[in-house]
């Protein structure tokens, strides 16, 4: 571990550096519907296939570049990659706030996509200036700085979007250039000269990740049924902006209050509910408890054309927030104690698979279904299917539980 002369500012800086990572996700939300009406001219139905593209784009560039960068950071070391990062995220939401088409929202979202890998660097230089003892603490800041990220995106999104769609991007940029400003005073290099490695093209493929794991014995149903989730749970996140504009006429205050609400509701459910089901019921019961939520109130959804009812519905949905964990758990179980970091990254890219194929799956349907010449006008089609594959991945769930318990006995 690389000597720090101040220990505690490295950290507040990583855990900013990450909060600004989340945030940077659930800012655009709220706004990117009106900003994409604005910018091209074009009717809610088509945004909406636009911004499917848009989250892809950001989805696919992340999953190409999260193990790139992580491995620029193993080469080069932690503090040039996380600074390059920062300065990189300030010149991407310049590029959004003044973006003169709808294209430039495209270069905006991939160049995002490459900064916003720098998760990875940032846990991995938490790593080396924690002792053992301290890392479950100091990791544990790093999910709070998620949670609170995921609230306050959204929300100030939503309040700043009222102003103006640009308003979000010109404060996240000035967000981002004060937290530049702050590392390169007070961030020293925590990776070590020895410590570092030649940079591997290899380690740097995505697709290793994928192919680490595949002797891992059983491993196969549970990375099928976590896939499945990870789509259907990414209607939120794809669709939610376009939804409720077209379901309930929100504004995008609206959108980013209910957005926040959802990430409150899950951090209570992980934070309070969570560890107690679990040691009840157990992963895998906690994991079909969530599920069948999940699914159930995506059908409800569907259907609701309620703007009153539309809180309360979304309140029950946290308790989907028991399911990442516990399908976690169960996969984790299934992998070595020397292969828990190859378990991780093959979970990261399943994740990563589900944030592409959400918005090209749902945001068509969406778009096919709202459109001023749709056959049918039924706004909730995308979340029917959701519940679909929500369904699917609560039957794997229980099939793969009996054939364990067959084999049992």
């Amino acid at each position: 571990m690389t000597a720090s002369p101040n220990p505690k500012s490295a950290v507040i800086f990583i855990v900013l550096t990450i909060l600004i990572d989340a945030i940077g996700f659930g800012i655009i939300i709220p706004v990117l519907p009106k900003l994409v009406m604005q910018l091209g001219h074009v009717d809610l139905a088509t945004a909406t296939r636009i911004g499917g593209w848009l989250a892809a784009v950001y989805a696919i560039t992340q999953f190409v570049c999260g193990p790139l960068v992580g491995n620029l950071g193993d080469r080069f070391g932690r503090r040039p990659v996380l600074l390059l990062a920062l300065s990189g995220f300030a010149v991407d939401y310049l590029v959004l706030g003044f973006a003169p088409s709808v294209g430039w929202l495209f270069a905006g979202r991939l160049v995002a996509g490459i900064f916003g890998a720098s998760f990875g660097p940032a846990t991995a230089a938490l790593a080396d200036i924690s002792a053992p003892e301290e890392r479950a603490k100091r990791f544990g800041l790093v999910g709070a700085a998620f949670g609170i990220g995921f609230i306050i995106g959204p929300a100030a999104g939503g309040f700043l979007g009222e102003i103006s769609p640009r308003a979000p991007f010109y404060a996240a940029a000035a967000l981002c250039g004060c937290n530049f400003l702050f590392g390169l005073l007070v961030f020293p290099e925590t990776l070590a000269p020895a410590n570092r490695r030649v940079f591997d093209l290899a380690r740097a493929n995505p697709v290793g990740a994928l192919l680490s794991v595949r002797h891992m014995p059983g491993l196969l149903g549970l990375a099928g049924i976590l896939l499945l989730w990870n789509v259907a749970s990414m209607i939120y996140p794809a669709t939610w902006s376009y939804f409720s504009i077209a379901q309930y006429g929100w504004s995008s205050s609206m959108i980013g209050a209910s957005l926040a609400f959802v990430g409150v509701s899950m951090v209570i459910v992980q934070g309070t509910v969570l560890g107690r089901v679990v040691k009840a019921v157990g992963e895998r019961r906690a994991a079909m408890l969530g599920i069948g939520t999940a699914a159930t109130v995506y059908a409800i959804l569907a259907f609701n054309h309620s703007a009153a009812l539309a809180f309360p519905i979304l309140g029950i949905s946290a308790l989907q927030g028991l399911v990442q964990p516990s399908l976690t758990a169960l996969m984790s179980k299934r992998a070595p104690a020397d292969a828990q970091g190859e378990m991780q990254g093959f979970i990261g890219s399943l994740n990563a698979i589900g944030s592409i194929a959400a918005p090209l799956l749902f945001n068509p349907v969406l778009a096919t279904f709202t459109a001023i010449d749709a056959p049918v006008r039924f706004p909730g089609a995308a979340f029917l299917i959701a519940s679909g594959f929500g369904i699917a991945a609560l039957a794997a769930l229980a099939v793969t539980h009996q054939r364990a318990k067959t084999r049992a006995f």
